[in-house]
Order: C-alpha cells, then structure tokens, then sequence
C-alpha cells in the first residue's frame, strides 16, 4: 500500500502589514499589497503565472507499506517565487525575485511513520538599502522570506501538514494535500524581518524561526470579514501589546472586532479555553447576551479593526454565534 500526500505554503503581504518609511511605496500605489489566496488551491502554477503571491513552497512524499511495516519512502518539492512589479508613471517595472537553494531535510523515520521537512525562499530583486542588526551592519538586498514545511505519513494512512519554521514576514498560509487551507502564521514582524532576516539568521546561513500557527477561522468569518473590509469607510483600528485585554469578560459592549494580526487567548472565569488567531471575528454574543462573555487578551502583538454593530446585521451576528457554539 502506498500512503502519499503533500503541503504547500503561499506568501503574501497583507495590507497595512508594513510600518515606517518603507510602506510609503505602498501608500502611494508605487508597488502593492496582496489579496488574500483563495480558500482551496487547485493549481499552484496558475496562481504563480498570476502573479498571486510572493513566494511558495511545495512538498510532496510517499511511504511504501507491507504488513504494517515501512518498506520504503521517497519525497519531491519546489520553491516558487514572484516578481515585485514597481509602477514608474504610466509603466510599470518588473524585478525578479532571488530564489534560495531548496533545502531538503533528511527524512525521520519511526516505526509507523515518517517524517519529512523542506525549507524554501528568497527574496526581492530590488533593492532595500538600510542599517541593520549585526554585521555588516548594512544591507542592500532585500530582507530574505521562507517557510519550513514539515508532513508525516503514518502506515494507517493519515497524513500530518504543519507550518514548522517562517520568517517574522510577510504572511504565510499553509494547505494540506487536498489543497484546503488548514493554518496560518500567526504574527507578522515587518521590523524584526526588515532588520534581522539576512545572511545567518535564515536557515541558508545557521537560523531558522520557530512559527507561530493557528488554525483558520470559518468560511463565515471570512466571508463576512470580506464584506465588511470592501464595505469601504475608515474604520478604527487597535494595538494591543503582549497581556494587554482587549475586552473582560461581563463588561458591556456590542462592538465587534476583526483580529489582522496577531494572537489572542480566550479566557472563561479566568481559565484559558483556546486561542483565536488572524482572520477571526470577535464579540458578536455581547449583543445577545448584553455583556461580554468571555475575556480577550494579547498573546502576542495584535492588530485589530473595530466593527461598529450596525455594519454586521443581527442575522449575521446569529449565525457567526450558532456557528461558533456548534464547533
């Protein structure tokens, strides 16, 4: 019997994601923020020829098993990367991107399973002059992204996808092997990646970063946070910092909140009950209940934009709130 599978990981920069002078270029429409990939990946190379992304990383393994027992394994993948596209008046440039070398992890192997990891990455072709953190104390090149992609295949059949190492920046969504979108990193650190992740400290030199991961949020969240983000208007934005509450439970409040970026612990009479990461939407029972039902605070650095009530309708608010007791 042959167990096989794969997970692949897109790159991308979400809007507002850049802070100090090098977002400029993105305020002014000189190059881009990305739009979210979609849900379901059904063709990495059209979304490459599409210009969708910055970067992706692609593994795929098989094991080979008889009575139970690992006979033989085997493992592919690529890195993919884009171009940044600069607009200069009516024209618009296009620097290619610099590929890594893939880098491919030997293979763990135990007694019904297998593990396998890949690393993938580059960096843009323009040019970033800019002090940074160590020697040589300044760079030209582009600050380097990648992903470490771990899979491991059990002889029951089951197949194991996880995000296991990324850079602080941009933001990196993960797909199992029926191209489903299953996890996202949980923090974007365009400072900390902007001066730091370069030369040693990227897995091409003796460094890689653990990620910070979390599960996606319901297709309802994410259809509703879509609408609400196109509905247009300016709408306030929060920055928590690492324990700072964003709301205690029992207070009173109906706004609701969308969660950019960053981690949150949920807490219940003071107990930890989960934690929510980017994309999720927040404090719709208040409207229902009259109070918030749970406390919200800072696991690590968080973005947010406050949803003022009549932007979301009552009848959405119910289903995000009969959605989320049922899961």
């Amino acid at each position: 019997m042959r167990v096989e599978s794969s997970v692949t990981s897109i790159t991308w920069i979400p809007s507002e994601a850049i802070t100090g002078m090098p977002k400029l270029p993105f305020e002014l429409g000189i190059t881009h923020y990305d739009d979210p990939p979609p849900d379901r990946v059904k063709n990495l190379d059209k979304l490459h020829q599409a210009d969708a992304f910055r970067e992706a990383n692609e593994l795929r393994a098989w094991i080979e098993v008889e009575n139970g027992r690992i006979v033989d394994h085997g493992h592919e993948g690529r890195g993919l990367i884009g171009v940044t596209r600069v607009k200069v008046g009516p024209r618009s440039l296009a620097f290619p991107a610099v590929k890594f070398p893939l880098i491919t992890h030997e293979p763990e192997v135990g007694q019904d399973w297998v593990r396998f990891a890949q690393t993938a990455g580059g960096r843009m072709g323009l040019p970033a002059p800019r002090r940074v953190r160590g020697k040589p104390y300044f760079q030209v090149a582009s600050a380097s992204a990648w992903t470490t992609l771990q899979l491991i295949l059990y002889t029951s059949g089951q197949a194991k996808a996880s995000l296991v190492g990324a850079s602080p920046f941009p933001r990196h969504w993960l797909y199992d092997g029926e191209g489903r979108l299953v996890q996202k990193s949980g923090t974007v650190d365009f400072k900390r990646w902007y001066r730091e992740s370069h030369g040693e400290s990227t897995p091409w030199g003796n460094e890689d970063t653990p990620a910070l991961a979390t599960a996606v949020e319901s297709e309802l969240e994410r259809d509703l946070s879509r609408a609400v983000m196109a509905s247009g208007g300016k709408m306030p934005r929060r920055r928590l910092e690492v324990g700072e509450t964003l709301v205690e439970q029992g207070e009173t409040g109906d706004e609701l909140f969308l969660l950019l970026d960053g981690i949150l612990d949920v807490l219940v009479d003071g107990e930890a009950v989960g934690r929510v990461g980017p994309g999720a939407l927040l404090g719709e029972q208040a409207a229902f209940v009259g109070e918030r039902t749970a406390t919200l605070r800072a696991a690590e650095p968080c973005r947010l934009v406050v949803i003022a009530p009549d932007q979301i309708s009552r009848y959405e608010r119910e289903r995000l709130a009969a959605a989320r007791t049922d899961s």
